[in-house]
């Protein structure tokens, strides 16, 4: 892959991790068990931190707008969260925790010049982001986004976690900013791959199988979305049906294709953001997250393999 999807996939490649430290950085555990969530497993801060921006929306919303968990295990966390923390003090707190984390990943770096430079710009991408909405889904078509702290309107209907957290005021500490930043360009992202999957025919947990079948993670990592082996399996019949699988559960030529075109077709969706910032800035980023994103691969926090296929696709 060459050319400006290229460069779009490289920039969520550096940018991801950034922003996934809140899921998995012991201070992030510790502002959510503050909060009252338990935390013996990362799922009901997960739904908190995630879900947040939207306001105090219900499992439905959630469903939709995450697109990738099982409705039932989305029922086990919300709305039943927000009775342990309001949207406002998990967003509250959920800066705070990135405050923790970057501290203790970056140390002194979160004060200096080229964290400043690399907020800006970035915050530059996610302004850009916040004015574009994603076509095919638009978010507009997920239906009972309610609103709330984050609660904007994409052109044409309400938006998704992507306008959701564009809409949330900036923080003032740079590397706050390049936090929230990352969060809502991933998130924009995030909200164009349902579009093309939806586009492509692939439902939820289809959009996983089939994901799996091209080698993006073991379908154990794909487990904890939450899809019983019953749900899973009809999926993976209803795919085979469609010429997308072969009998042992592997991606066809036309399975890959059709993934090549939802990646594709997500990498079109994202790349207004940096259309925005330009050539220049993009690289001048690329340069300045260098280091925080070696910093972040190398503290073992994120799993080596997860679902979202990262250095894979």
């Amino acid at each position: 892959m060459t050319g400006e999807p290229a460069r779009v996939r490289q920039m969520w490649h550096l940018l991801e991790p950034l922003h996934a430290v809140l899921y998995y950085a012991p201070a992030a555990f510790e502002e959510a068990a503050a909060l009252g969530y338990d935390t013996e497993e990362r799922w009901a801060s997960y739904f908190a931190w995630r879900a947040a921006p939207l306001g105090a929306v219900g499992a439905v919303e959630v469903v939709r707008t995450f697109h990738s968990f099982a409705p039932a295990m989305v029922d086990g966390y919300v709305p039943d969260g927000w009775a342990t923390a309001a949207p406002d003090s998990v967003l509250a707190a959920r800066l705070r925790a990135v405050d923790r984390a970057y501290r203790a990943l970056f140390g002194d770096r979160v004060e200096g010049p080229e964290f400043a430079e690399a907020a800006a710009l970035a915050r530059r991408a996610a302004e850009a982001a916040g004015r574009d909405a994603p076509g095919g889904l638009g978010v507009a078509k997920v239906p009972g986004v309610l609103g709330g702290p984050g609660a904007a309107k994409a052109p044409g209907g309400l938006g998704g976690l992507g306008a959701a957290n564009s809409a949330l005021p900036w923080p003032d500490a740079p590397h706050l900013t390049l936090w929230q930043a990352a969060t809502v360009l991933r998130e924009h992202r995030g909200d164009g791959h349902i579009a093309a999957l939806i586009g492509a025919g692939l439902d939820p947990v289809e959009a996983l199988v089939s994901f799996a079948a091209i080698g993006a993670a073991a379908p154990a990592v794909f487990a904890s979305r939450g899809w019983s082996a019953d749900e899973w399996g009809a999926a993976r019949r209803r795919l085979q049906e469609r010429g997308l699988l072969a009998a042992d559960g592997t991606a066809t030529d036309a399975g890959r294709e059709l993934r090549a075109k939802v990646e594709l077709r997500t990498d079109e969706e994202a790349a207004a953001p940096w259309r925005a910032l330009g050539e220049a800035g993009r690289e001048r980023l690329v340069e300045l997250l260098g280091e925080p994103w070696l910093a972040v691969i190398g503290s073992g926090l994120l799993p080596s393999e997860n679902t979202l296929g990262i250095g894979k696709v």
